[in-house]
Order: structure tokens, then sequence, then C-alpha cells
């Protein structure tokens, strides 16, 4: 089956304008009789709870947290993008859109991109009225910085606090509508099902997480905004809440689930430490933009930093990739730092982790100029690791952080289930097979703010108003499959807990499925993961009931999800027989050991449906074009 992106037809840079002129729309009067639910208040949903609520809708909100602030957006440090160009460097909407479009290997819809690029200038207008306190030059202009994957200054920050101060700004909005009555929000509650009748998706089942009472709630549209799924791998930079059963959840209803092994792994991550870990610590990228990335030369080199002279040091970024150094792109730095510790140059406890020196930079600007730019991620390094990353380097290695898979979802953002729309994260849209630095906060706010507002004015406006209710028997179907599920977790009664098996999944899919993937590695993956999920469900424990505040229940639900997924992860790793951003197979790089892309046989999306338990999901593909930018082999040297 071939999919349809329904992107507009025209000139590139008037689609989206276009498009905008030709959605139907929905009267303000009218707007009070529609009820949107929104799962998530991290970026994506907030700012789509907070614009729908003062259109004027009739909002729900769901999150699982006990406050709509403590959404995983509010741990992003380094930045926000957008094409100001304030530096007067030569940045242009069409620059930002060709970075983005390269970065993401080629693998991401040109309109998609485009739309966001062209967006993101309104963004940054947006969140400075809302008083987001970006750092400023000392004229009182918008300061910026460079991120990776980009030739110019783009980035705007707040120190290294930038995804919590503006989640602040879109709180406080989405605060507004709560006390205006437009919005309902529902903290410590958690999206178990989605809701189909008639083909459409009209609401959601959901557990109190202080009570346990699952109860259902219908709407006339549903907007998921609940993040990526990187914890399939146990150890990541996500929240260890983030979770991926809201998205799961929903592609078991029907929706189609995009490249869902695309991964980004971060090269600027606190190195792991052992197995008491529950989750590893994430340093900005923001900080190479003055720290220099190095490991010695010599194999086994086990000196004090300090002690190992500037020639006896492999500053090896800089080396390989002279145009970009210490900022290429996200994929490539983290392969670069996995070859030098495969080369036995590693540092650090296991020889696992690389030098982040800012000794030049401290040098050139000095110690409280460093303080100014970076200061908290410095407080946060030396919280964790006991070192004063102002006196000898920080230790970084790789760690899975950003997921580009997600809900397939056309230009509208509107999955293959009429009625069900997907922003942020959640969806594949907008990064192909790499994300670069600083762009996750944008396309979050640019699918709250800007885009559902148009687009599921247009959905409201072609369907009928408001006819289901949770009297409907798929919604008493939806609670009782639900119920049923709880009542089969809490029976097992085994003697292994939910984080042993969580651990133990993560191994094989960083082992396996990890920062490099060959076809026998996956292969063996496909056979240990089942093998693992029947043990599961055969000998999980799961202690306390389900009517109360019960978090190993909490847990034990999402990992048996993550089980399910990672068989789907690794499928769709197997199948795609190239390389691309964060996909790298072994049997498919250049000889200068970068990434091999096959484009006359891989250019496209793959979109997976579910076709029941135990049954191979089904392959649909959108074939991705480009008429705007040239396919080329992607150089960052």
């Amino acid at each position: 089956m071939i999919l349809d992106g329904k992107c507009p037809s025209g000139p590139l840079s008037l689609k989206w304008d276009k498009h905008r002129q030709d959605l139907k729309l929905v009267n303000p009067a009218n707007k009070r009789k529609y009820k949107i639910i929104v799962v998530g208040t991290g970026l994506a949903g907030a700012s789509a709870a907070a614009t729908l609520g003062e259109l004027g809708y009739n909002v729900e909100v769901f999150c699982y947290q006990d406050s709509g602030r403590r959404a995983h957006s509010i741990a992003a440090q380094g930045g926000i993008n957008a094409a100001k160009n304030y530096p007067n460097d030569g940045d242009t909407v069409y620059r930002l859109f060709y970075d983005t479009v390269k970065g993401g290997d080629f693998r991401a819809r040109e309109a998609n991109v485009y739309r966001l690029a062209a967006i993101s200038n309104q963004i940054i207008d947006q969140c400075v009225a809302q008083g987001v306190p970006f750092a400023r030059d000392y004229a009182g202009y918008l300061e910026n910085r460079s991120f990776g994957g980009a030739q110019v200054s783009r980035t705007f920050y707040a120190r290294g606090q930038t995804g919590q101060q503006l989640l602040l700004g879109a709180y406080a909005a989405l605060s507004r509508q709560i006390h205006a009555g437009s919005v309902k929000l529902y903290p410590r509650t958690e999206m178990l099902d989605l809701v189909i009748v008639n083909g459409e998706a009209k609401g959601i089942t959901v557990r109190d997480l202080v009570s346990g009472q699952i109860s259902s709630h219908a709407a006339d549209a549903v907007c998921l905004c609940t993040g990526g799924y990187s914890n399939v791998f146990y150890l990541s930079t996500n929240a260890m809440g983030s979770n991926t059963t809201a998205i799961y959840r929903a592609y078991k209803k029907g929706a189609y689930f995009a490249n869902p092994c695309f991964t980004q792994i971060h090269p600027t991550c606190i190195p792991v430490t052992g197995d008491h870990q529950s989750k590893l610590t994430l340093m900005s990228e923001s900080l190479r933009n003055d720290g220099r990335v190095w490991a010695p030369k010599k194999q086994g080199d086990t000196r004090h930093p300090s002690e190992i002279p500037e020639d006896e040091r492999d500053y090896y970024l800089e080396r390989k990739y002279p145009s970009f150094g210490n900022l290429a792109p996200r994929d490539i730095s983290s392969r670069a730092a996995k070859e030098v510790c495969d080369e036995g140059r590693g540092v650090g406890p296991g020889a696992r982790g690389v030098y982040l020196d800012f000794g030049d930079a401290i040098k050139r600007f000095g110690k409280e100029k460093i303080q100014e730019r970076y200061g908290n991620l410095f407080d946060m390094y030396k919280k964790i690791t006991d070192e004063d990353a102002y006196a000898q380097p920080m230790r970084i290695y790789p760690a899975p952080h950003y997921t580009m898979g997600g809900l397939w979802v056309d230009y509208n953002l509107q999955s293959n289930i009429p009625g069900l729309f997907v922003l942020g994260e959640a969806n594949f849209s907008d990064h192909g097979a790499n994300r670069l630095g600083a762009s996750a906060l944008m396309q979050g706010l640019a699918d709250g703010y800007f885009v559902i507002p148009y687009t599921i004015a247009d959905y409201l406006a072609r369907t009928s108003l408001g006819k289901i209710t949770t009297d409907n028997a798929e919604f008493k179907k939806s609670k009782d499959e639900t119920e049923s599920f709880t009542r089969k977790l809490l029976s097992i009664n085994g003697k292994k807990t939910v984080n042993e098996f969580h651990r133990e999944l993560g191994r094989i899919m960083w082992e396996y499925a990890g920062m490099a993937r060959n076809e026998e590695g996956l292969e063996k993956a496909l056979r240990l993961i089942p093998q693992l999920k029947a043990e599961f469900w055969e000998n999980v424990k799961v202690v306390g009931s389900g009517t109360e505040l019960n978090q190993e229940l909490e847990k034990a639900g999402r990992v048996a999800d993550f089980l399910e997924f990672a068989e789907l992860f690794v499928l769709d790793a197997l199948q795609r027989k190239e390389s691309c951003g964060g996909h790298f197979r072994e049997e498919y790089q250049m000889p200068d050991g970068e990434a091999k892309r096959d484009d006359e046989n891989f250019r496209y999306v793959a979109a997976w449906e579910f076709k029941g338990e135990g049954k191979e999901p089904d392959l649909h593909k959108e074939p991705l074009e480009f008429e705007n930018v040239h396919l080329a082999v992607r150089s960052y040297k």
C-alpha cells in the first residue's frame, strides 16, 4: 500500500499558506460545542491545549505527572532553532530547511520540514511575548549560539535550561485556560487505550494513578503528544517515566507506526558507571560550542588528562570533519566516539568515554564567561561525577536520546485513523533519520501553537458534532479490556521484578540494535526478545493491587509494551538494508566508514500496520520526493 502524505501542491515556500487558505474553518461560536482530548503536557501538548482552549474549544488534557509542568520537555537544555538571522551570518528559512533535511539524511518530507523552518521565527516571537528569559547580548538583543549540523548561529537559549523556560511559558498559557474554564487538566492520569468508533478516534481509556480507577473520556478528536520511546533501551537520557504506551496502544488499534528504528544516540552524555543506574544524564550539545572533544592517541593511556601533552591528544572530530569540527551532527559524532573507544583509546571507568575539554575556552574568554553560558550544566556534572569541569575535562559517551520514529501522520498531523492527531516527538514527521540539535523544541511548539489549530479545525468542520458518548459499546469494551489487562499483570506473581526485565531488554536492544547494527545481531534480537516477553508473562512479580497508587503496576504495563514494541523496532531495522542517519547498518558503509544510503530502494517512510498478536505487521511505504534539494552524499568534511 502506497501512503499519501497529503502535501499541498505548488511552490514549496507557498504550500502552507495555500493549504491554510484551503482548509475549512469552525465558526468561533461553534468552537465551544466541540471537545478535544490532548494527551501529554510537554511542549507539544501544553502549547496545543492552551491554543485550542484560547480559540474556544472545550479541551481535556491528561498527564501522568503530578503537574503538567513536569513533562520531560523540561529536561531539554541547549536551545531552540529559528531562522531569525540575528547574528547576520547568512541564515535563511531555506538554509534551516536544507540543514534539517540534510541532517535527517534525506529521509523526511520536504513540505513538513519547510513549514517547520518557516514557522520557527513565529515561535521565538511567541515565547518572548510569554516572558521566556532567552539569553541576550550586550545591546539587549536575543543571543544565538551554534549547534551541530549548521554553519550559522541560529539557536536561541536560556543558559542550559531552555526546555524548562519554554515549558514554563507554555504551562503559564495552559494555566490561564484552565482558570478560564476552557481546559480541564487531569494530572496523575495515564492513557491506556484509544477508543475507535466507526473507524474514527473518539476518546481514550485512562487509569487514575492514585485511586486506580479506570474510566473513559469521549471527544470529537484526540491529540497524542506523549513523546518518544527511547526508554526501550532502559538506560537513556529520558525521564524514567517516559514510555511508548500511548502511541503503541494506538498502533494496536490501527494507527500506523513509522520508522521505529530511527533513534538518536546523543554524543555528550555522562558515561555509564554501573548496573545501579536507572537512567543517564545528558550534557547539552551546546557545550560543543566551546568544548573540544578529544581522546588519547595511545591505546590504554590511563594518565590524568592534564598529564597528556597536546601532541599526544587526538581531536578526532576536528581531524575527521574540519568544516564542522566539534559541531558535527549527533549521529556522526556518536559513531566517531564509539570508534575511538573500540580502538582502545577510551577514558574513565571501563574505557567507555572521551574528553570534552574547556581549557582553551577558559583561557580565551575567562571562567566567568563560561559560567555565564553553561554554569548550571557544570554544576550538574559536578554533582553527578564529583569532578570540576572547569579544572579538568568532562568525560562523555553516547547514549540513547531522541526518537525520530513515531506514529505516521500526514501533512495535517493526522494519523491514518481519522480524528487521531499526533504532535511533537510522538510523530515521525520532521526529522528523518537524525534530528539536528535544538530542533525538538522547535517542532513541539510549531505543532502545538501554529499547525494543529488550523488542521484540527478542518477535520472538525467535516465531522458530525458530539454524537459519540461513553455510553457507546466501544468505550465499555475498551474499559473491560484494560481492566482485564491490569488483572492479568497482578495475577502472575512471579519472581523477577519489572526492572529486571526492563534492564535485560535494554541490554539486548543496546547490544544488537544500538549505535551500530548488522543482520546477524538483529536476527538474534528477534529471537531473544520473544523469549524475554514470554518469560515476563510467566514470571514477573507485580506487588500491590490495582485499586491504589501502585508504581510497580504502572511500570509493568509500560515494560509489557516495550517488550512488544522492541520487536517492531528490530523488524524495521532489519528490513532497512541501508545506513542513514542514526540507523547505521555495518554492512552498508562507505570506504571511509560513513553511512551508505540506498536512495533507489529505501527512499521511503516505512509505516507498519498491526495485524494481531503473533502476526507479522504489514509494511506500507510513503515514497519521499525531493524536488527542492539535491539528493547528495551527506558530508560534513
